[in-house]
């Protein structure tokens, strides 16, 4: 059986209860090296890692006839074997981040993974954001690199706290889904990454290569019939970290300066740029299509 109480939760003003909504703010997360994970898609998601990381969720909390609801919750949490309270609606509207909490939300401890340690995994895609700061942007970066099979993700210092509740929500569960660094310095993310031997790409929409074309070049190579890239050229097969920047003023000149060559994503209409993440989401795409397609040959 899961760990439930069979006390139910009340009181919207209990100290429990404010401690739980304090985790929407910087400030309580730091203190308490928790976040808060709201709605049944991103608590499934965190429960299904816990399975994995017993250490991962502390608690969570579910307004009554919500598990009759979704039933899928039941085995979730006997797996889990985490702390289950059942509170009342204005209990959980007090705990949430959000003023439409839909019927569960948990607490789960902020992962710390090293930077060490995720380059010592000799990763093939790695999405990095610079001084990104909309928490639906991260979340779409994260959720893109989630889906093309990246490694890891990485926010640098500027960048938007991912463990921020917009963000959490807007990853739709991929924050549990592989590495995620914050608040890395970028020079010393730039130099590490480099002395494992991974190009870094800059997505610039003023870059002096284009995107189209460096696919082509890895198609060709991946059937046998293109020409392997001259010595410090870029190739989408290889071992890659994408730099992504800032929602209105892009990478600034010094990390355009790290990467090793800037890439520019075509413009076929008339708009002026793309978002970041929609950006994000083409480049990622590009390298895992090529990583795979060499993989395959």
């Amino acid at each position: 059986m899961s760990s439930f109480s069979a006390e139910v939760m009340t009181n919207p003003r209990a100290e429990k209860v404010k401690a739980v909504a304090r985790l929407a703010n910087r400030k309580g997360r730091e203190a308490t090296g928790e976040f808060l994970v709201e709605g049944p898609q991103a608590v499934r998601e965190a429960l299904k890692a816990h399975v994995e990381d017993d250490n991962l969720v502390q608690a969570v909390y579910v307004v009554g006839g919500f598990l009759e609801s979704h039933e899928e919750f039941d085995q979730l949490l006997d797996q889990a074997q985490v702390p289950t309270r059942i509170v009342t609606g204005e209990v959980l509207h007090a705990m949430a981040g959000t003023q439409t909490p839909q019927g569960i939300l948990a607490v789960a401890a902020i992962a710390q993974p090293q930077l060490s340690e995720v380059l010592a995994t000799k990763p093939k895609l790695i999405a990095v954001l610079c001084r990104v700061q909309d928490p639906g942007n991260a979340g779409t970066v994260l959720r893109a690199a989630d889906a093309a099979g990246a490694d890891a993700v990485i926010l640098t210092k500027g960048s938007v706290d991912i463990y921020n509740p917009k963000a959490v929500r807007s990853t739709v569960g991929s924050l549990f889904h592989l590495p995620v660094l914050n608040n890395i310095e970028f020079e010393h993310l730039v130099e590490a990454a480099k002395t494992t031997g991974s190009q870094v790409l800059a997505a610039d929409g003023y870059g002096a290569l284009d995107l189209d074309a460096l696919q082509d070049a890895a198609v060709l190579r991946a059937h046998g019939t293109g020409a392997a890239p001259a010595a410090g050229e870029p190739a989408l097969e290889a071992p890659t970290l994408w730099l992504f920047g800032n929602e209105g003023q892009g990478l600034d000149e010094g990390e355009k300066q790290a990467a090793d060559h800037s890439i520019a994503v075509p413009l076929y209409g008339v708009a002026e740029s793309l978002n970041v993440g929609t950006a994000a989401t083409v480049c990622l795409y590009a390298s895992a299509r090529a990583q795979h397609s060499a993989k395959q040959d």
